[in-house]
């Protein structure tokens, strides 16, 4: 199977510049549906499943390979590769987004900028940084999905979310978690929850924005602080947005944020 078949890969645009939409866990590519066709005027927009996700293929899914994040960035660069594209603007949500400073850390050459929403280079706290859990509670946090996966997605879906006063926003984003393959899910939550990327952030040459929402419990404001100052030269703007995921929230300021450095 090609990369192209095994990702779901989109591809769509007018333009020849490219820009790379990349999903959180528990996510496809359909939380990108209202941000991406405002760039498909200018750009050539490339829409992707991780594998496990969305329409991918779930038997491509290998233990070993997927045991942490580095597996995911190889599968970005193969797209790329795949795809011919060079010098691209990767936007990455939440977990994308370390995949994404993974991926051009690795292959710098295929990256013009990153665009970094809600990224967390670990969510655990330790000693003076501030992942926004404590280790105890990203354990009871995966106890939690494995032993009752509806019960878990029903509590924290909406808590990730934000927005209680749009109860919309929580409850497809709990659809989204429940249509996700349960023994993947568990391994990708573990993977996402336990992961350690701080320093790989001064490795990343590539020009990058971070878009930091306000009540974010899974990247708080320390968070997104931390990347922008590892990251050498990069840029923080803190949207209005609520939540985590303000590419369903609030498209239209996501758009901007974007609009304003490409």
């Amino acid at each position: 199977m090609s990369v192209v078949q095994r990702n779901n890969v989109k591809v769509s645009g007018d333009g020849h510049r490219p820009m790379v939409f990349a999903h959180g866990f528990g996510c496809d590519q359909s939380m990108w549906r209202y941000v991406a066709p405002a760039f498909e005027q200018d750009f050539k927009v490339v829409l992707f499943d991780q594998v496990g996700a969305g329409g991918s293929d779930l038997a491509a899914y290998d233990v070993s390979k997927y045991a942490d994040l580095s597996g995911y960035a190889e599968d970005l660069i193969e797209i790329l590769h795949e795809l011919g594209l060079t010098e691209v603007i990767f936007v990455g949500h939440s977990v994308s987004a370390m995949i994404g400073v993974l991926a051009s850390i690795r292959a710098p050459a295929l990256f013009s900028r990153l665009i970094l929403v809600g990224p967390s280079p670990r969510y655990i706290d330790d000693g003076d940084y501030v992942g926004g859990f404590g280790e105890a509670q990203i354990d009871e946090l995966l106890t939690f999905l494995s032993e009752n996966p509806m019960a878990w997605s029903q509590a924290m879906a909406p808590a990730i979310m934000g927005n209680a006063d749009r109860p919309e926003l929580g409850e497809e984003l709990t659809a989204s978690f429940c249509r996700a393959d349960l023994g993947i899910a568990k391994a990708f939550a573990r993977v996402t929850f336990t992961s350690d990327n701080r320093a790989d952030l001064a490795m990343v040459t590539t020009p990058t924005l971070i878009l930091q929402c306000s009540d974010d419990i899974i990247a708080p404001d320390a968070v997104g602080q931390y990347v922008q100052t590892h990251i050498l030269g990069s840029t923080l703007v803190k949207l209005e947005a609520t939540g985590h995921c303000p590419n369903l929230s609030a498209p239209a300021e996501v758009i901007s944020a974007i609009q304003a450095v490409v």
